[in-house]
C-alpha cells in the first residue's frame, strides 16, 4: 500500500503506526479496514478509514489456484491519493467574537450543544 499526499512530505500513520514521509509505502497482509493519518505543518491533519477489499484471486476457493497453481507472481498494490487541504487560523477578531458568544449564553444559562 502506497499513500501519496499532494503536497508530498507528509507523516503518514496505518493502524497508529507510522510508516514515513509521504509518498510512503507498506506492505499488508490481510484485507480489512485502515485507519490512515496523514499530518504536515501548515496542513489540516486527515485522517481516512480505508476498507481494503481483497481482489478476485483472494476470493475463497480461487484462492487455491492463485496461490498453487498459477503461474506467475500475483501482487496486490493499492495507491492511496490524498490532498492536504491548508490549516486555516482565525483571526483574533473571531476568536474574541466566539468568546463573547459563549460568554452572553453562560450568562443567560444558555447550555451550547458539545462538539463530537
Amino acid at each position: 500500500m502506497t499513500v501519496r499526499t499532494n503536497p508530498p512530505g507528509a507523516v503518514v500513520s496505518v493502524d497508529n503506526q507510522v510508516i514515513g514521509i509521504s509518498p510512503a509505502a507498506t506492505p499488508f497482509t490481510y484485507y480489512a479496514a485502515r485507519d490512515i493519518r496523514i499530518e504536515k505543518d501548515g496542513y489540516r491533519t486527515e485522517t481516512i478509514r480505508k476498507q481494503i477489499n481483497p481482489p478476485w484471486y483472494q476470493w475463497p476457493g480461487i484462492d487455491f489456484v492463485a496461490e498453487t497453481l498459477w503461474p506467475g507472481e500475483l501482487r496486490d498494490e493499492r495507491i492511496i491519493d490524498v490532498q492536504l487541504v491548508p490549516k486555516v487560523v482565525p483571526s483574533e477578531e473571531e476568536v474574541v467574537g466566539r468568546a463573547e458568544t459563549l460568554r452572553n449564553q453562560s450568562k443567560a444559562g444558555i447550555v451550547p450543544a458539545q462538539r463530537r
